[in-house]
């Protein structure tokens, strides 16, 4: 036989309060006693109940749903790249664990940006959250000037960052240049990630302040984050400087191109050339050689993202830059 489905009514009845009470619970309300709150509460899992979300959002201005832009094409976001599974995995379990939905969105384009502002300016999300972006990105700010709680994964470049959460990129990319000089190494290359990416332009003001400090000369190719681009660069490298001993690389991906490129030249890793990389993906772990890398937090960028989002369309005062730190894992290959 059919059950009918819990309404208002019958939650206020099981919990001996008025049908205003149990819409001031639901809608979140300040407004209701402690009591009140629990025995509504408990008749609402009693009973099943599944409030009316549509009606919900009408009362509270809410949607308790939050978007997570990447500003990438949809084959960059689902290839090998273990950045954006990672921080789309940290953002959930965040989400999840606060009741809220997640709503995942690429921009590659103007086309793109001007679909997620207007996303935005609906208000069906309460607040965005803009990963991986390329350049002087203009969605953030504009996203800003609407009035919309936005929090980037890295600074935006310019005089008025929104609020974001990074990683010490520069800094990490300091700590493998340095464990590279320590171990005899003088002809130190890089394979730098794009220039138009923070990431990217820090890592490699990193590598070039460590190299600085040291008096060594500096040897540049740039990739693109890709195994390939990483293979092509080092090939680069090797034409333009043959007695190469060291490398950093500014992510693993680039690194385990780097290093079938070095196999395929005859350089044995690291006997001949060490190599470093960045982000401590899994299949670091895997290369031959294993690789030595700087690790980043990945799941942990994704969760403080959420985290701060969170705060801040909850009218509390967050930092306006949390810089997560990193660390070197010493392997084989270096």
């Amino acid at each position: 036989m059919h059950r009918p489905r819990p309404t208002l009514e019958s939650v206020a009845r099981r919990a001996g309060v008025s049908r205003a009470t149990v819409s001031r619970v639901v809608n979140g309300s300040t407004k209701v006693g402690e009591d009140s709150r629990e025995a509504v509460l408990s008749a609402i899992q009693e009973l099943g109940y599944i409030p009316n979300q549509a009606a919900r959002s009408l009362v509270t201005q809410r949607t308790d749903s939050f978007a997570l832009v990447l500003p990438e094409e949809p084959g960059r976001v689902f290839s090998d790249d273990r950045f954006f599974p990672g921080v789309v995995r940290g953002v959930s379990q965040e989400l999840e664990a606060a009741d809220k939905q997640l709503v995942l969105m690429m921009a590659r384009s103007a086309a793109s940006r001007d679909r997620i502002e207007r996303f935005a300016l609906a208000r069906h999300v309460d607040g965005v959250m803009v990963a991986s972006m390329h350049g002087a990105d203009p969605l953030p700010a504009a996203l800003a000037r609407m009035g919309i709680p936005v929090v980037c994964n890295e600074r935006v470049p310019g005089p008025a960052s929104p609020p974001y959460v990074g990683v010490d990129n520069a800094a990490g990319a300091a700590l493998a240049v340095e464990h590279l000089i320590r171990s005899g190494r003088t002809r130190i290359a890089t394979v730098a990630g794009p220039q138009d990416m923070v990431a990217g332009m820090d890592r490699l003001s990193g590598y070039r302040a460590a190299l600085d400090g040291a008096r060594l000369a500096a040897h540049v190719a740039v990739g693109d984050f890709t195994q390939e681009s990483g293979a092509v660069a080092m090939r680069e490298l090797l034409a333009r400087e043959p007695r190469l001993d060291g490398v950093f690389v500014a992510s693993d991906l680039m690194a385990i191109g780097v290093l079938r490129a070095l196999r395929r030249a005859g350089r044995r890793v690291p006997d001949d050339v060490a190599v470093v990389g960045f982000d401590d993906i899994e299949p670091a772990r895997y290369t031959e050689p294993p690789l030595t890398t700087v690790r980043q937090p990945i799941d942990g960028i994704g969760r403080r993202l959420a985290r701060q989002l969170l705060r801040l369309t909850a009218g509390e005062s967050i930092e306006p830059a949390l810089v997560l730190p990193t660390e070197l894992v010493v392997r084989e290959s270096a």
